[in-house]
C-alpha cells in the first residue's frame, strides 16, 4: 500500500514506490482527495492535490487510477457550472450545501438524464477517429455530435435504434482491424493537458464580431485568435469580458473564473440567465459553460481549471462550432503556479514565478486556432485572457510573457476607467495584429472603404495624442485652428465612437454597418470643417454650430434598425458648412 510520506500544502509526497506514472490521476488519503502526479524521482513521487489538504495525515493511503487527469465529454456540459476539476457545482450543492466537502466525487454530467438520440451511421460504415456516429439536442440551440475517439477506428457492426438514451448507454459497436469490439456511448474522456488532434490548422480570415466599436473597428480579434486584456484593479477587465461573452458571434462561450471573487461569478450567472441571446431569442446560458474556481477554493485547482476549460472548448470545436473562451484571470492561474513551485522548492525566476511560466502560457494560448476538424467541419477556439498586473504595472512577468503569445493586446487604462470611459481600452498602447488577415472580410462585408475610414480615425487619435503633449506645456490657445480642430474632432471620436454604454439598448451592441456609418459621419464633419477653415471660417464659428455635440449623441439618437437616418446627418453637415462658407465669402467681398 502506497502511503503519504509528507504533506506541504497542496503538495503531497509518497516514498519508495513505482506504482505511479506522470500526470496520472490519484486519490489521496482516506477521504480520497483528487490529485495528479507532477513529479517522479528514484525516491519520491510528488502529487499535486486539487482539494483542501487540511487534516491529511502522514501514513494515509494513496490510490492510483491508471489514467491521466481527464475531462468527461458528452451532452450535459452546456448550461452547466463546474469547479476547476469539472465537478458539477449544482449537483454538489444538493449533496453538500454551499461548500464543497473534501472528496466529493460526483459525475461531471448527469448520468440519468435522457436524450433524444439520432444515429448518424449504418451497419457496415467505416469510422475513423473523430467521425460522428450519433447526435442529440443538448440545449434548444446546440446540437451535440458524439464523435469517435481520435485513437479509434473500425467498422460499425451494431447500432441502436433512434430513441431515448442516457449518456452511459451503448448506442453503437465497432470492430477494429484487430477484431476487437468497442462499445460506444454518448460520452468519452480526454486528458486535459493534451490538445485534441485536428485534420488541419486553417488560415485566420474571419473576425469575431463583438458589437464593441473599439474592438471591431480599431482593434479587431479573429475567430481562432488570441487576445489579452491587462488592467489594474477597477479598470473593467471582468466587465469587458462580460460584454464580449454576451454579444460576440461565437456559437458557444466557455467562461473560466480562475481565482476571481465569488461575487463576480454570481454576477455572470445572474446576468447570463436573464439576458436573451439576440440570435436565438433564448437565455444566454443555453450556449454557455461556466467554470467557477473562485478565490476561496483550493489554489491548486486554479491550475487545472484553465486546462479543463480549453479541453471542453476543443471538444465542441471538433463538432464544428466556434468557441470563445473568457479566462478571468490568467494572473491568478500564474499565482497558483508560483505557489506550487515554491512548495516544490524550485529555483524561482522573476518575481518568484517559476522559470517555466512562459512555456505554460504558450501551451495554453497555442491551443487556440481556426481548424478543419477530423469529421471534416470547420471550427475555432478564440482565447481572450484577462491579466491582473499589480498596480497596473505592465512590465511584470505575466503581462510581458502573455504579450509574447497573443496577437491582440487590449490595454486597459486606469485614468480612462476613473473618467467613466468604458471600455477603458487605451487606443494608443493597445494593438491588433489581425488587420491584414481580416482585410478581405472587411472589404467584402463592410465595404471596400471600411479600412480606409478606420485608418483616418486612427490617424486623428494619434495626432491628438502628439498635440496633447504640446498642450500640456503651452496650453491649447496658441495652437492654430487646424490643430484645434484635430483636438475637438478627437474628442468626438473618443466620446461619441470609442466610448460605449452597456446599459443602453442601442449602444450595448452595435452592428458593423452602423460602426462604418458612424465613422463616415464623423469624417464628413472633419473634412467639411477642414475645408471651412481653408475658406476663412473660424474655429469658434464651427464650434458654435453645435454639430460636434450632436454627432457625439448619434450613437443614442439613431436606432440600430434605422441606419438610413445617417444620410440626414451628412446632408445637415454639408448644408451648415455651405452656409458658413457663403457667409464668409460675402463678408470677404464687403
Amino acid at each position: 500500500m502506497n502511503k503519504i510520506y509528507s504533506v506541504n500544502g497542496p503538495v503531497v509526497k509518497v516514498k519508495d514506490t513505482k506504482d505511479f506514472s506522470m500526470l496520472e490521476m490519484v486519490y489521496v488519503g482516506e477521504k480520497k482527495l483528487i490529485g495528479e502526479v507532477i513529479g517522479i524521482t528514484g525516491e519520491f513521487t510528488t502529487i499535486q492535490v486539487y482539494e483542501v489538504t487540511t487534516g491529511l495525515k502522514v501514513g494515509e493511503p494513496v490510490f492510483n487510477t491508471g489514467s491521466p487527469m481527464s475531462a468527461t465529454l458528452g451532452p450535459g456540459i452546456i448550461s452547466n457550472i463546474f469547479d476547476g476539476i469539472e465537478r458539477p457545482l449544482k449537483e454538489i450543492e444538493k449533496i453538500c450545501g454551499a461548500f464543497i466537502n473534501e472528496g466529493s466525487n460526483v459525475p461531471a454530467i448527469d448520468t440519468e438524464k435522457i436524450y433524444d438520440v439520432t444515429m448518424e451511421v449504418t451497419v457496415g460504415t467505416e469510422l475513423t477517429g473523430g467521425s460522428v456516429y450519433a447526435s442529440c439536442p443538448e440545449t434548444p440551440v446546440i446540437r451535440h455530435y458524439c464523435m469517435l475517439s481520435p485513437f479509434l477506428s473500425g467498422k460499425v457492426i451494431w447500432i441502436a435504434e433512434n430513441g431515448k438514451y442516457r449518456v452511459n448507454d451503448t448506442v453503437c459497436k465497432i470492430e477494429d482491424n484487430k477484431g476487437k469490439v468497442h462499445e460506444l456511448t454518448l460520452c468519452q474522456k480526454w486528458p486535459i493537458r493534451q490538445p485534441r488532434p485536428v485534420a488541419e490548422r486553417l488560415m485566420i480570415s474571419r473576425p469575431l464580431i463583438t458589437g464593441q466599436r473599439i474592438i471591431d473597428t480599431i482593434l479587431p480579434i479573429a475567430k481562432g485568435g488570441t487576445a489579452a486584456i491587462p488592467g489594474g484593479f477597477g479598470t473593467g477587465k471582468t466587465m469587458t469580458q462580460h460584454q464580449l461573452a454576451k454579444w460576440c458571434d461565437a456559437d458557444i462561450i466557455v467562461y473560466i473564473g480562475c481565482g476571481e471573487r465569488g461575487n463576480e461569478m454570481t454576477q455572470v450567472l445572474e446576468e447570463f440567465s436573464e439576458l436573451i441571446d439576440p440570435k436565438t431569442n433564448r437565455p444566454l446560458t443555453d450556449r454557455t459553460v461556466l467554470i467557477a474556481n473562485t478565490s476561496n477554493m483550493p489554489v491548486a485547482a486554479r491550475e487545472a481549471s484553465i486546462y479543463t476549460g480549453i479541453t471542453l472548448a476543443e471538444y465542441y470545436r471538433d463538432m464544428g462550432y466556434h468557441i470563445a473562451i473568457m479566462a478571468d484571470s490568467t494572473s491568478r492561474w500564474a499565482e497558483a503556479l508560483r505557489e506550487i513551485s515554491g512548495r516544490l522548492e524550485e529555483m524561482p525566476a522573476e518575481e518568484g514565478f517559476p522559470a517555466y511560466l512562459p512555456s505554460r502560457l504558450s501551451e495554453f494560448y497555442e491551443r487556440a486556432g481556426y481548424m478543419k476538424t477530423l469529421c471534416g467541419k470547420e471550427g475555432s477556439v478564440t482565447i481572450i485572457g484577462a491579466v491582473s498586473p499589480q498596480g497596473s504595472d505592465f512590465s511584470e512577468p505575466v503581462t510581458q510573457n502573455t504579450k509574447r503569445f497573443v496577437r491582440c493586446f487590449w490595454a486597459l487604462d486606469k485614468s480612462l476607467a476613473y473618467a467613466r470611459h468604458y471600455p477603458a481600452i487605451n487606443w494608443t498602447t493597445s494593438y491588433s495584429e489581425y488587420i491584414d488577415d481580416l482585410s478581405e472580410f472587411y472589404d467584402r462585408e463592410a465595404g471596400p472603404d471600411f479600412l480606409q475610414l478606420r485608418q483616418e480615425i486612427s490617424n486623428i487619435l494619434i495626432e491628438e495624442n502628439q498635440l496633447m503633449e504640446i498642450v500640456k506645456l503651452i496650453g491649447a490657445d496658441v495652437l492654430p485652428d487646424e490643430q484645434k480642430l484635430v483636438i475637438d474632432l478627437a474628442r468626438v471620436i473618443r466620446v461619441g465612437f470609442l466610448q460605449q454604454n452597456a446599459y443602453h439598448k442601442d449602444d450595448t451592441y452595435v452592428p458593423l454597418q452602423k460602426q462604418k456609418l458612424m465613422m463616415e459621419v464623423i469624417l464628413t464633419l472633419y473634412n467639411e470643417a477642414k475645408k471651412g477653415l481653408s475658406q476663412g471660417v473660424s474655429m469658434e464659428q464651427i464650434t458654435s454650430t453645435g454639430l460636434m455635440e450632436k454627432i457625439i449623441k448619434i450613437k443614442y439618437d439613431i436606432p440600430n434598425d434605422k441606419l438610413e437616418m445617417f444620410d440626414d446627418y451628412k446632408k445637415e453637415i454639408k448644408s451648415v458648412f455651405d452656409k458658413l462658407e457663403s457667409n464668409e465669402e460675402e463678408r470677404s467681398a464687403v
